[in-house]
């Protein structure tokens, strides 16, 4: 139903009262201008909110009136902050004045303000609930819905009407334990970031490690103190005379400091040898602002994902966490390692639906592929197709000699590697729609997993035991086909359908939440916190 009726069926109200002249006396509603001028304007607006909505659940009764209102909305507004939201998006420092003014500057003025703070309020209600900017217009490469308004209208007008904003806003709030997380590690690192500096730790020719004793160890613990670790540094008993007690050599590199740098290498997606070498050096230099900017920027990415709750059934690839996660229909959760597309093959932002499974696949390679790896090796050694086990096609799949074939310009011939093991895809491939080509496969190099740093693929995700994940899903659709049976069969390129869909979400997070519930720091392969931290500093118009 068009929003717009029930408010205009209470205007036609307003107009017949008038009409046939019903005034009240002392009881009369002082109001009642203040409502024509408010109806008036919301008339002539083109609203993307849902302003009138939000006048609806309160008879259309105005709701600003006061300063003890406006206080309320400021107050409550200034609690953005909380989620890396600036207040300022919203004219919150303005408000007040601006309704002191409205109040001696008559009917219409004040209407005005009213609409004004409403759209303040319902701005920020929206971008807390799914994003301060639209992610399909930031990224050529975003393959998912922005997600709808997911908040009651009803409760927001529940606290308006006790003027707690905050509990207002809260209802808009994404209703998920990682943003949870994350807005208390935003917390816990601006207040981390405000304390007095710390001294960096020094290049060096050779890591620090367990047994080392030198000036930089004691920068190393003050360093691993600032990101949180607790007692790496001892009191100074000369401090104390009174206390027979000697504390241990801080220049020393000794196990629990060994200890506290793997956690700290956990976090940030390193190898966990306990060794500060030039990687370990680096992350441990960032500066804890830079990491509250980091925080700020995926706060925003939490909310273009939703309200998904987190024991929702389906696949979720954190692209940047180099991890796959299938919470399944029973709530069992199932996890494995991934490899995904290399900076100059970013893997997209994905939503979609996995609708079947390929296995013993052939490979068709896709044009860019072609175009920049397989043809240069072509026009060296044509030989190389047939020791790659590639076959040339037309479009109809029909075969071709590679002979007759012009190299140069290849026109209308396409590449395809038989199934085998030296295939990329390996022996199963997970489909899902979507505009890229992208899915989710098997690998011959199973060693790619064991590394740190998995963003090694041409774009789309190699999977460590597939097979198993791809019995579960079979499982969990309710079918009783079993993978290796399915497998062992001659039939190449067989499809198997799932009996029904799974949702599947690939994104992009540069920083997240772990199992533990400790928010990693992770790498920016692909370059975008750049493009999102721009984006947000910009001053953002309120719809309208």
């Amino acid at each position: 139903m068009d929003e717009r009726q029930p408010l205009r069926r209470w205007a036609i109200g307003v107009a017949l009262c008038l009409s046939v002249g019903v005034v009240g006396s002392s009881g009369a509603d002082t109001s009642l201008p203040l409502q024509e001028a408010l109806q008036a304007r919301l008339a002539a607006s083109d609203q993307r909110l849902p302003v009138e909505r939000f006048y609806e659940y309160r008879d259309h009764q105005p709701v600003w009136t006061t300063a003890q209102s406006v206080k309320a909305l400021m107050a409550g507004l200034r609690e953005l902050e909380r989620d890396g939201i600036n207040p300022d998006n919203y004219a919150v420092a303005s408000l007040m004045e601006a309704f002191e003014r409205s109040q001696s500057a008559g009917v219409s003025a004040q209407a005005a303000f009213e609409l004004q703070a409403s759209q303040a309020l319902l701005q920020a209600l929206d971008h807390l609930n799914r994003g301060q900017v639209n992610p399909r217009k930031l990224a050529a490469q975003w393959d998912a819905e922005r997600p709808s308004r997911g908040y009651s209208m009803a409760r927001v007008m529940e606290a308006v009407n006790q003027l707690d904003i905050a509990a207002a806003l809260d209802q808009a709030r994404p209703d998920s334990s990682a943003y949870r997380q994350l807005r208390a590690a935003f917390a816990d690192f601006q207040s981390r970031a405000s304390q007095s500096s710390v001294p960096y730790l020094d290049r060096r020719d050779e890591s620090l490690q367990l047994g080392d004793q030198h000036d930089d160890v004691l920068t190393l613990r003050r360093r691993l103190t600032r990101w949180g670790e607790p007692q790496l540094l001892a009191a100074n008993s000369q401090a104390y005379p009174h206390i027979d007690a000697e504390a241990p050599d801080q220049r020393q590199f000794d196990a629990s400091l060994a200890a506290a740098v793997k956690r700290f290498q956990r976090r940030h997606l390193l190898q966990e040898d306990g060794v500060v070498g030039e990687q370990t050096r680096r992350a441990l230099n960032v500066p804890l602002s830079s990491r509250v900017e980091q925080l700020k920027v995926n706060l925003e990415r939490a909310r273009w994902m939703g309200g998904r709750p987190d024991d929702a059934p389906g696949v979720w690839v954190d692209l940047a966490g180099y991890r796959l996660h299938y919470t399944r229909p029973n709530g069992e959760h199932w996890q494995t390692r991934v490899v995904v597309g290399s900076p100059r093959r970013a893997t997209p932002v994905i939503q979609s639906a996995i609708t079947h499974l390929t296995l013993n696949p052939s490979w068709t390679i896709p044009p860019t592929i072609l175009r920049e790896d397989v043809l240069p090796r072509v026009r060296e050694d044509v030989n190389y197709l047939d020791e790659e086990n590639i076959q040339v096609i037309d479009f109809d799949g029909n075969p071709v000699e590679a002979e007759d074939v012009d190299w140069q310009r290849p026109g209308s011939v396409m590449l395809r590697q038989v199934a085998g093991n030296a295939n990329p895809l390996g022996r199963v491939v997970v489909r899902f729609p979507n505009n890229h080509m992208i899915y989710l496969h098997d690998t011959p190099a199973q060693g790619l997993f064991q590394l740190s740093q998995r963003a090694l693929s041409s774009g789309c995700v190699r999977v460590e035991g597939v097979t198993q994940f791809a019995q579960l899903l079979l499982q969990d659709t309710g079918s009783s086909a079993q993978i290796t049976r399915l497998m062992a069969g001659s039939q190449n390129d067989r499809q198997v359908s799932l009996p029904q869909r799974v949702p599947i979400a690939l994104h992009y997070l540069t920083a997240w939440p772990n199992a533990e519930g400790e928010v990693e720091f992770r790498p920016d392969i692909y370059g975008h916190d750049a493009d999102v931290q721009s984006a947000l500093s910009q001053p953002l118009r309120l719809s309208g």
